[in-house]
Parts: C-alpha cells; sequence; structure tokens
C-alpha cells in the first residue's frame, strides 16, 4: 500500500529513523489525547448539525456513539493527528505569524466545527503543533503533515501569539480528509471491532493519505517523503501509547508536562 504513494524511501531512510526515534511517549499521550477530544468535537457536532450534517458527520457521528472506551482509545490512537488547523498552509501563517498583521489574517472558509467545545481544542491543538513545530520538526511533519517553511513560521510564534491565533481563528479547526467519510469509517470501525490487522490496515491508510497531501503540498522534499517509510514504527508505538487521564478517569485536556504553563 505504502509504494502506491510513489515515493522514494530508500532516499530518506535516515530522515525517518530520525524522527521516529525522536518520537517519545508524552509526544504520543497528547496526540492520542487530541485525536479522542476531536473524534468527541465530531460526534458533538453530528449531534447539532442534525439530518443536514455532512456525511463525514453523519458517518463519525453514528459510529462514534457505539464505541465503548477502549475502542475509542483505539480510534484515537492513530500515529497521526486526526484534525487540522491549517498546518500545510504556509500563506496563512505567513500573514499571521507577524503580530502586527495578525488581526487580519486571511479567512479560511466557513467554520466546520460551531459547538462549544472549539474553542478549547483549537487551544491544544495550536499548542502542541507550535510545540513539536519548534522542538521536534521533523516529528511534526511526519505526525501532522506540516512542510518545513511552516515549522519555521509556526515555531517562530511566541506561546502567547500562538495562542491568541488559536482564540481568534478557531473556524481554521477542521476535520482531516473531510471529503473521504469512507476512511473516517473504516478506521472507527476497525477500533470497534479490535481487529489488529483491520486497525492496522486503517491507520497505515491514513499515513498514506497524508504522505500523498503533505508531498503535495510540499513539492516532493524529502522530509515529505519520510511520512510513509517511518510508518511502520509509528503504527506499532501510538496503539501502545499510555493515556493521560483525570483523576475521574476521563481524557485530560491539560497541556502536557512538557509544555510551558498557559500565561
Amino acid at each position: 500500500m505504502l509504494l502506491q504513494c510513489g515515493m522514494d524511501q530508500g532516499a530518506v531512510g535516515e530522515e525517518a529513523l530520525l524522527a521516529a526515534s525522536w518520537l517519545r511517549a508524552d509526544t504520543l499521550e497528547s496526540l492520542a489525547e487530541l485525536n479522542e477530544l476531536g473524534l468527541a468535537l465530531l460526534a458533538e457536532q453530528a449531534a447539532a448539525a442534525g439530518a443536514p450534517g455532512s456525511t463525514l458527520l453523519r458517518e463519525v457521528g453514528t459510529v462514534w456513539r457505539t464505541l465503548d472506551a477502549p475502542a475509542r482509545r483505539r480510534a484515537a490512537a492513530c500515529p497521526y493527528l486526526l484534525l487540522d488547523g491549517g498546518f500545510g498552509d504556509c500563506e496563512r501563517w505567513r500573514r499571521a505569524a507577524p503580530p502586527e498583521v495578525g488581526d487580519g489574517a486571511r479567512a479560511a472558509g466557513p467554520a466546520f466545527f460551531t459547538v462549544p467545545g472549539t474553542l478549547e481544542v483549537a487551544r491544544l491543538l495550536f499548542t502542541y503543533a507550535w510545540h513539536l513545530a519548534r522542538a521536534e520538526s521533523a516529528v511534526a511533519r511526519v505526525l501532522l503533515g506540516m512542510p518545513p517553511g511552516c515549522a519555521a513560521l509556526i515555531g517562530g510564534c511566541t506561546l502567547r501569539r500562538i495562542q491568541a491565533l488559536a482564540e481568534r481563528h478557531p473556524q481554521w479547526l477542521r476535520p482531516r480528509w473531510p471529503s473521504h467519510p469512507q476512511m473516517w469509517r473504516e478506521l472507527l470501525l476497525a477500533a470497534g471491532s479490535g481487529e489488529a490487522r483491520a486497525l492496522e490496515r486503517a491507520r497505515l491508510h491514513g499515513l498514506t493519505m497524508l504522505a500523498a497531501e503533505a508531498r503535495s503540498a510540499a513539492s516532493g522534499t524529502p522530509a515529505v517523503a519520510a511520512v510513509p517509510a517511518a510508518a511502520a514504527a509509528l503504527a506499532g508505538r501510538a496503539a501502545s501509547a499510555p493515556r493521560l487521564t483525570s483523576p475521574a478517569g476521563t481524557a485530560s485536556t491539560a497541556p502536557s508536562p512538557r509544555y510551558p504553563a498557559r500565561p
């Protein structure tokens, strides 16, 4: 399947291995938290949107409600982010990053999410992307599909700046691949069944999509081609990553210990 991406894995194997080796447990813990919050947000949006909602919302909302807690954690334990904040759009971040022009940043179209939880998830997502862009830019390219130019722009923001952007532009928050509801259904059904091979196929499908999307955005740079080369290492580690939970046993929305406290 990965060969269908048409990428030369051998030329970038070293960078892929480096990216995989940099992945620490708390990076994957926070990724799984964000994915679970994102899936719950999609289900909440589906309930708010009602029958006229998109095919993606209907698929996610219908299947998500049938999953128990372990199945939801399996669905969230993907080796890539299931949400997006426009992290592949360098022009958007070029306009938004300087404080003097941030308020006039280009609109990203109508908001996909309108439910109350959107802003908090946007804050967490932007902070996570900022942290990876600064500290582990190769990993940001693998997990978020973030081209090097975007990583430099996002990483160049201050913490206050990145959180201000999240608060001003929660409409940038969108599901990844909204026009591919069948892919989402495949992932959720595989998570529900608990069948290891089906779940691995669904995760690799997403990695293939992410690689193709990133390659198109970055014109085939070596860092993008590292995505499929690192797939095997990431898929196994994501499934076994521990979860951060609150004292009540629910997924925590607090930043990872690696993140600085919000000012």
